[in-house]
């Protein structure tokens, strides 16, 4: 096997450091959504760590780019907050808690649970909706790594239960995330 002598610059180039990780630009500075209806679709604060070089509603600035299509980042959300119920339909989505505790709700309408603790992991196939929450008393930090094709990373749906719940927050609000290429088809026969 030939192996690479990487330089620094290289190295550097594949290094993220906590400290330096930025939050994702996802509807920064769109003042038409009200940080409820943000706080239902996104974690508070998603930071990437990798990702790879596409378009993606979610953002696509991070320190590190290029992993054969797996996408990673770290989320922390204050008590009670959390992504609702989504659905990728080509790739798996791992979770691991570094610190506190979340609640997983799995299902078309999040009637399954499981509890995970500090370095507990779940791993969810496509075609499974999921979503969670911070159920700790205090910020809780999860790691997601999101595998599959290089293109793959944009294929999320959300079932018509979360296009509600955004609706019920106010007119336009719905529309403002489908803008960004979220769909809310997910579960639905026929769909996709």
């Amino acid at each position: 096997m030939q192996t690479v002598n990487p330089s620094r610059a290289e190295i550097d180039e594949r290094v993220a450091r906590f400290g330096r990780l930025e939050p994702m630009s996802t509807m920064k500075g769109n003042d038409r959504v009200p940080l409820a209806a943000r706080d239902i679709i996104f974690a508070r604060k998603i930071m990437p760590v990798v990702l790879e070089k596409t378009d993606s509603p979610f953002g696509n600035q991070a320190p590190v780019y290029g992993a054969a299509g797996m996408t990673m980042f770290i989320s922390v959300c204050p008590p009670g907050q959390g992504p609702a119920l989504h659905a990728h339909v080509k790739t798996f989505e791992t979770f691991t808690v570094l610190e506190g505790k979340f609640e997983f709700y799995v299902g078309d309408r999040g009637e399954e649970t499981v509890v995970l603790e500090q370095w507990d992991s779940f791993s969810c196939p496509p075609g499974w909706c999921r979503g969670f929450r911070n159920v700790d008393t205090k910020d809780s930090v999860l790691q997601t790594v999101i595998t599959g094709g290089v293109h793959d990373r944009n294929d999320i749906g959300l079932p018509p239960i979360v296009a509600e719940q955004l609706e019920a927050i106010g007119p336009g609000v719905l529309d403002e995330f489908k803008k960004i290429g979220l769909s809310f088809d997910a579960g639905v026969v026929g769909a996709r």
